[in-house]
C-alpha cells in the first residue's frame, strides 16, 4: 500500500505534470530527428510509453477531471470517421496503424491540456522551441561552416554559408520555417507574460526569427503576414469598449471575407510576388491529379493513412503519373478530401472552426494576453495548411487538439451543463 501512494503521488504530482509536458513536448516536435537516428518503430514505442504514463497520470487525478470535457465532440467525431474508414481501405493493417498514430499524438495534447494551464503549456513549449531551434542552427553551423560536410542522416545540407535554405533537425525548409514562426508567436508570449526575462526573450526571439529568414521557405511570408495581421485584429477587439466589440467584430468579419476574395482573384499576382511559381505549380499538378481520384470517392474517400503510405494505392499511382515522390498532398486539406473524403473535410474543418472562434472570443475579453497564443496558432495552422499537411500528422496535429481542448475548456456547452451539477452558473465576463 505504501509503494502504490508513492507511486500515485508521484503521478500526480506538480513535478511529473512537468516532466511529463516537456518529454512530451521534445518527443512530438523532435519526432523527424527521432525517426532518422532511429527508426519509426522506436518513435512510435516513445509514443505508446508516453500515452501509457498519460493515462496513468490522468488515472490517478481522476477526481480532477469532468467526463463531458476531456475532449471536443467534434474530435472525437473526426478519429471516429477515420477508424471507420478500416471498413472500406485498401489496406487495413497501414489504416489501423494511421489511425493509432492519429489517435496517440491527439491523447497526448488531451493530457497536457487537462494537466497544465495555457501558460504553463506555453512555457513548456518555449523551452523545448529554444533547445530544439538550438540544436537545429549548432548543427547547421558544424555542418556548414566547421566541417563543410553534408549530415545525411538529418538531410542538413551544409547551405548555411551562402544564406540557406536550412532545415534543423526538422526534415524541410517548410517545415523549419513553420516551426521558427510558431516559436516566435509563443516566445513573444512568453516576453508579454513577464514570464521570462528579457535577457532570454531577445535572444530566443531573434534565433526563431532569424532561422525563419534562413529556411528560405516561400510560406514564410504567408505565414508572417497572416499572423501579423491577426495580431493586430485581435489586439483592435481586445481593446474596443464592450459595447462596440460586437460591431468590431463584425467588421473586422467583412474585411476577411473582401481579403479573401481579393486574394483569391490575384492568387497569380501574389504568388509571382513570392517568386513561389514553379513550387506552386508543382502543387497545382498534384492538386489536379487528386481531384481525379476525389471524384472517385467523393464522400469516403480511400481510407485514412496519414503520410502517404509506400507502394500504397492511390498515392504510388498518383506519384507515378506525376513523375515524383510526395509524401503528401501538400495541403490538410487536400490530403482530408482525398483520404477522408467530403465528410472528413467538414468534420475537420468543423473541428479547427469551432476551436477558432472559441478561442477568439475568450482572447478577445480575457485581460491576460496568454489567451492570443490559442486563436494566433490556429490561424497558423488554417494559413500552412494550405501550402503543406503538417496538421493532419505529428506535431501540427497534435498542436490542433492541443487548441482545439484549449478552446473548449474556456467556452463549451459543458460548462453549463457541469455548472448546473454545481449550482455555478458559468459566465465570461470581460476582465479589465
Amino acid at each position: 500500500m505504501t509503494a502504490t501512494h508513492g507511486i500515485s503521488r508521484l503521478l500526480g504530482s506538480v513535478e511529473m505534470a512537468r516532466a511529463f509536458t516537456l518529454a512530451s513536448l521534445g518527443a512530438v516536435f523532435a519526432s523527424f530527428a527521432i525517426e532518422r537516428m532511429t527508426s519509426q518503430v522506436t518513435m512510435a514505442t516513445i509514443i505508446a510509453v508516453l500515452c501509457l504514463i498519460g493515462a496513468a497520470i490522468l488515472w490517478v487525478r481522476r477526481e480532477e477531471l469532468s467526463a463531458l470535457r476531456i475532449a471536443p465532440s467534434s474530435l472525437f467525431a473526426f478519429l471516429g470517421w477515420a477508424l471507420l474508414s478500416l471498413l472500406w481501405t485498401s489496406d487495413r493493417t497501414e489504416t489501423a496503424f494511421g489511425w493509432l498514430s492519429l489517435a496517440g499524438y491527439a491523447f497526448l495534447a488531451l493530457t497536457i491540456g487537462h494537466i497544465r494551464d495555457t501558460l504553463q503549456t506555453v512555457r513548456a513549449l518555449g523551452d523545448t522551441l529554444r533547445v530544439l531551434l538550438s540544436v537545429s542552427l549548432g548543427l547547421e553551423i558544424v555542418s556548414g561552416i566547421l566541417l563543410d560536410l553534408p549530415f545525411t542522416l538529418l538531410g542538413i545540407e551544409g547551405n548555411l554559408p551562402i544564406g540557406g535554405p536550412l532545415q534543423g533537425i526538422f526534415g524541410s525548409r517548410n517545415m523549419l520555417g513553420f516551426i521558427a514562426v510558431l516559436a516566435l508567436i509563443t516566445f513573444v508570449i512568453e516576453w508579454r507574460t513577464q514570464s521570462v526575462s528579457r535577457a532570454l526573450a531577445i535572444p530566443s526571439i531573434a534565433l526563431a526569427a532569424g532561422l525563419a529568414f534562413l529556411s528560405s521557405s516561400p510560406t514564410v511570408l504567408v505565414l508572417a503576414a497572416a499572423v501579423g495581421i491577426v495580431t493586430f485584429a485581435l489586439t483592435l477587439v481586445r481593446h474596443a469598449r464592450p459595447e462596440r466589440r460586437s460591431m468590431v467584430q463584425w467588421t473586422l468579419g467583412t474585411l476577411v471575407a473582401v481579403a479573401l476574395t481579393a486574394a483569391f482573384v490575384l492568387r497569380h499576382q501574389i504568388i509571382a510576388l513570392l517568386d513561389a511559381g514553379s513550387d506552386f505549380s508543382i502543387r497545382a499538378d498534384l492538386w489536379n491529379k487528386i481531384l481525379d481520384f476525389v471524384a472517385l470517392k467523393p464522400i469516403e474517400g480511400w481510407g485514412w493513412f496519414g503520410s502517404w503510405a509506400r507502394g500504397e494505392y492511390p498515392f504510388t499511382f498518383i506519384n507515378f503519373q506525376l513523375e515524383d515522390r510526395h509524401q503528401s498532398a501538400l495541403n490538410a486539406y487536400f490530403d482530408i478530401l482525398l483520404q477522408l473524403g467530403a465528410a472528413g473535410l467538414v468534420l475537420f474543418l468543423i473541428l479547427g472552426g469551432v476551436a477558432l472562434v472559441r478561442s477568439w472570443l475568450v482572447a478577445s475579453i480575457r485581460r491576460s494576453v496568454v489567451y492570443a497564443w490559442t486563436p494566433i496558432t490556429l490561424v497558423t495552422l488554417a494559413v500552412d495548411s494550405m501550402f503543406e499537411s503538417f496538421t493532419v500528422v505529428g506535431a501540427g496535429w497534435f498542436l490542433l487538439v492541443l487548441c482545439a481542448l484549449r478552446a473548449g475548456q474556456s467556452r463549451s456547452w459543458r460548462e453549463n451543463i457541469d455548472a448546473a451539477q454545481t449550482g455555478a452558473i458559468p459566465t465570461l465576463r470581460s476582465e479589465h
